[in-house]
């Protein structure tokens, strides 16, 4: 289910949540969940105030260069102010289609000893993201700006 097209998405894979774990922050939990076709897992730090999920929730995940449909990067004001444009009867964005919405960077990755399988790591501010699976899947990543976009 491509939601975009071009350069725009770097990775999208519908999820199912397997671990719920808010034990350490009140406002933030820290899930994992498991792809579809059992290649790829993700750990991520959600703000619970915002987004709320529970383990067996299934969970439509995007990274995305852009918020905009055609690619064309977003100006230097940020993402929450073509937000409040598009109140103002500006363009739809991505982030109207999805729940939560983050923006970060893709800082780090690690090699498996197999060379076949890759982990990305995310930070959104302090919330962070971890993506292990096939290289070939996580290849469009790369150390740069990202968006987060994920919905129920």
């Amino acid at each position: 289910m491509a939601i975009t097209g071009g350069d725009v998405t770097l990775f999208e894979e519908t999820f199912t949540v397997t671990n719920y774990d808010q034990s350490k922050y009140d406002r933030v939990a820290r899930i994992s969940a498991t792809s579809a076709d059992n290649q790829t897992v993700i750990t991520l730090d959600i703000n619970i105030e915002l987004f709320h999920c529970s383990v067996s929730d299934n969970l439509h995940v995007v990274l995305a260069t852009s918020l905009a449909y055609d690619g064309t990067k977003d100006d230097e004001k940020g993402w929450r102010d073509i937000a409040k444009r598009r109140g103002a009867g500006g363009e739809a964005t991505l982030a109207d289609m999805f729940d939560y919405v983050c923006h970060g960077k893709v800082y780090k990755f690690e090699d498996a000893d197999d060379g076949q399988i890759i982990k990305a790591y995310v930070s959104f501010g302090g919330l962070l993201m971890s993506l292990e699976g096939p290289y070939k899947k996580l290849t469009p990543l790369r150390v740069d700006h990202t968006y987060l976009l994920v919905k129920k």
